[in-house]
C-alpha cells in the first residue's frame, strides 16, 4: 500500500474472533462504510449484531481461515488462540495481516514471549521456563520469597492460566503442575498499568496515557481501571518508553497492549504484550479523540494514527457475571446509570452470563482524577446484574 491515504470503497477486513473486541472494533468503522467478515464458531457470537457477515467455522481451521482471506483484503484477530501457521502461510502468498503472523506466533507462547523481552533487553520479571512437571519444585525452590507466579505457556485467557502459588504447596504436591509452564518471581505489593501502543505501516508508532489497573483477586480480571494514572510524570514517561521499545521490538504494525508492573522501588517491568485491543484500553471509546478500536481501523486501512490525547480523565469498571449467576440476565441500575452524567453503558450482546464472564463494561469521565474516583466508586455499586 502506497502512503497516499484514502478510505477505500467496498474494501472488507476479515477478523478471526468474533467477540466483544470484534463487536467494538467493527462499531468504531460505521462511518467510513468498511465491511467487516467475522470467523466464528457461533453464528450468533457478539460481533454478529454489527458484522456484515459472520463465516462459522473454528479459530483454528486452517481451510476456515483461508476461505475468510479470500473474500477480504486485510486480516485481523481479536484473539490470539488461533492458527498463526495459517496467517503465515497467507502472509507468505501476499495477503495483509495485521499484526503480522510473527508476532503473534512471538506472543502465544509465554515461554517465547518472555525469552524475547530477554533477547531484547526489555525489563521483566526474573523467569525459568519449565515444560517438564517433576523439575517444578525445584525450579520454584530457585527463587526467593514464600511464592512464585506459574504461568502456562499457552492457552491462558482472561486471567485464566496464571496462578501465584505458594511455594510450600508444590513442595507438598497441593498443588499439580499445570504442563509447560513459566515460572515467574513473585513480587510483593506491585502496582499494575496498561500503555496502549500503536504502530502503523509507515514505522509511526505512538502511546495513549498510562492507564492504571485493579484485579479481581479471585478471576485475575480488570475490574476497574483509570487514566491518567496517579504517578509522576517521570514514571510515566518510563511505562511509555519501554512500552514503545516494547513494541517496536516486534517489528509490526497493530494495536497492542503492553501490560507493566512498577515494583515498591519504581522498576518497571513488561508483564505481557496482547496483540489487539484490550480490556485495559476500553475508556477510550469515550475518553480520548482516537479510541483504540478507531486507531485500529486506521491501522488496518492504511490511514494516519489519531490524537490519543485524552478528552477527559476516564474510568472502566467491568460488568462481569457474579458467583451463581447462569443464564438470562439484565442490568440491575440502568435507570441510576443513565441518569448519571459522565457515564457510558456498554453490552456485548452475549445470550448468557456466567460467573466471571465479561458481559459489558461502563465508562465513567469526570473534569478531575479526583472527580473521576468519587463518582467511579458510586458507580461501581451499580455495576452488577440481576
Amino acid at each position: 500500500m502506497n502512503n497516499d491515504a484514502r478510505l477505500p470503497a467496498n474494501l472488507r477486513i476479515g477478523v478471526i474472533g468474533g467477540g466483544q473486541l470484534g463487536k467494538m472494533l467493527i462499531e468504531a468503522s460505521r462511518p467510513w462504510n468498511v465491511k467487516y467478515t467475522v470467523l466464528e464458531n457461533d453464528a450468533h457470537c457478539p460481533a454478529s449484531a454489527v458484522a456484515d457477515s459472520v463465516l462459522q467455522g473454528s479459530l483454528k481451521d486452517a481451510e476456515a481461515i483461508r476461505k475468510l482471506a479470500e473474500d477480504c483484503d486485510v486480516l485481523t484477530f481479536e484473539i490470539e488462540h488461533i492458527n498463526s501457521d495459517a496467517l503465515l502461510e497467507l502472509e507468505h502468498a501476499g495477503k495483509t495481516v495485521i499484526p503480522a503472523a510473527r508476532a503473534l506466533k512471538t506472543i502465544q507462547d509465554k515461554g517465547i514471549q518472555k525469552l524475547f523481552y530477554r533477547e531484547h533487553a526489555i525489563p521483566t520479571a526474573e523467569f525459568v521456563i519449565c515444560d517438564n512437571p517433576s523439575d517444578l519444585a525445584s525450579v520454584a525452590k530457585s527463587f526467593g520469597g514464600g511464592k512464585v507466579v506459574i504461568k502456562q505457556r499457552t492457552g491462558g485467557y482472561d486471567g485464566k492460566g496464571v496462578d501465584i502459588v505458594a511455594k510450600s504447596a508444590i513442595e507438598s504436591g497441593s498443588y499439580k503442575s499445570p504442563g509447560p509452564c513459566v515460572v515467574e518471581h513473585f513480587h510483593e505489593n506491585i502496582t499494575e498499568y496498561s500503555v496502549i501502543v500503536a504502530a502503523d505501516r509507515f514505522g509511526n508508532v505512538v502511546t495513549y496515557p498510562l492507564i492504571e489497573m485493579y484485579f479481581n483477586p479471585q478471576s485475575n480480571l480488570v475490574e476497574f481501571l483509570f487514566s491518567p494514572a496517579e504517578t509522576t510524570a517521570d514514571l510515566e514517561a518510563d511505562c511509555r518508553k519501554i512500552a514503545m521499545r516494547a513494541v517496536q521490538a516486534l517489528q509490526s504494525p497493530g494495536l497492542f497492549a503492553v501490560e507493566l508492573f512498577v515494583t515498591q522501588n519504581a522498576e518497571v517491568l513488561v508483564n505481557e504484550i496482547a496483540p489487539r485491543p484490550h480490556n485495559s484500553g476500553h475508556h477510550t471509546i469515550e475518553g480520548s479523540y482516537t479510541s483504540q478500536f478507531e486507531q485500529l481501523n486506521r491501522i488496518l486501512l492504511g490511514l494516519p494514527l489519531g490524537n490519543t490525547e485524552m478528552i477527559q480523565p476516564s474510568a472502566m469498571i467491568n460488568l462481569v457475571g457474579a458467583e451463581g449467576q447462569n443464564g438470562s440476565y439484565r442490568l440491575k441500575h440502568t435507570r441510576e446509570l443513565l441518569s448519571e452524567p459522565g457515564v457510558y453503558i456498554h453490552l456485548y450482546n452475549k445470550a448468557e452470563i456466567r460467573p466471571h464472564r465479561k458481559m459489558g463494561h461502563i465508562t465513567v469521565m469526570a473534569e478531575t482524577v479526583q472527580e473521576l474516583l468519587e463518582k467511579a466508586g458510586k458507580v461501581r455499586g451499580w455495576a452488577v446484574f440481576e
